[in-house]
Formats: C-alpha cells, structure tokens, sequence
C-alpha cells in the first residue's frame, strides 16, 4: 500500500476514534456536552480537511502531524493520576469501550505521525531534487 493512502486511512481513523472517545466521555458525563465543544468540532474540521483535501501539500500534512501528536497524546494524558478505570465511572463493557477508545487512538496517532513526518521528509527531499 502507498505511504500517502496509509496515512490518509490512519489519520481518518484516528479522527474517527477520536470523536468516538469525545462522545463516549460527554455521555457519561466526563465531559460537558456543552457549547464548550466548540472547540472539539474546530479541531475535528481542520484535521479531516487537512487528511482529505490538504494532504499533498506540507502545511496539510504539518496539520496532520499536530492532530496526530495529540493523538498520540490522549492515552497518555488519561494515564495520568489515578490511572484509565480507577476513579471513572462505568464499569464492564463501558469502561472496556473506553479504555479500547484510547488505546486505538494512541496507537493510530503514533503510526500517523510517523507517516506525516515520512511524508513530510520526501516532499522535502523531492523539492531538494527538483532544484538541483
């Protein structure tokens, strides 16, 4: 499979597990399903824009090497403290979705930013050619 569609698939997943992990927390009340979301739906927009019309170009894939940067960031962020299920609320099969949710999104995160910072690599190396 060619890099670039990889990196389209996993930035796409990544993004999907992302909002399946956002609204998992705002229905269990993790989060505020308030208009404080906004800002959830900001960066829900800018990262699938960027993975399905902006990928071929750098700053396109800079986006997708940030969105997938905090991606990678999510598991690691829930780690801390009290740790994935101590302290949460729900138990079985919803801590287990949760829990999944995270670790899905961690490792489709770290595979896009490899996959962003490889892209971004040869669409540098391929100008260096071009001038030379």
């Amino acid at each position: 499979m060619k890099p670039r569609v990889t990196l389209t698939i996993t930035s796409l997943l990544s993004a999907i597990l992302f909002s399946l992990h956002w609204a998992d927390e705002v229905a269990r009340g993790l989060e505020p399903g308030t208009t404080q979301g906004v800002g959830g739906f900001l960066i829900l927009a800018v990262w699938l824009s960027a993975t399905l019309v902006f990928a071929d170009r750098w700053w396109g894939l800079v986006i997708i090497l940030l969105a997938a940067i905090l991606a990678s960031g999510v598991p690691i962020l829930h780690m801390q403290g009290k740790g994935w299920v101590e302290g949460r609320y729900g138990t079985g099969s919803v801590m287990f979705f949760w829990v999944w949710t995270n670790i899905a999104l961690g490792v489709t995160g770290m595979l896009s930013l490899v996959l962003s910072v490889r892209a971004l690599w040869s669409l540098r190396s391929g100008r260096r050619g071009e001038a030379s």
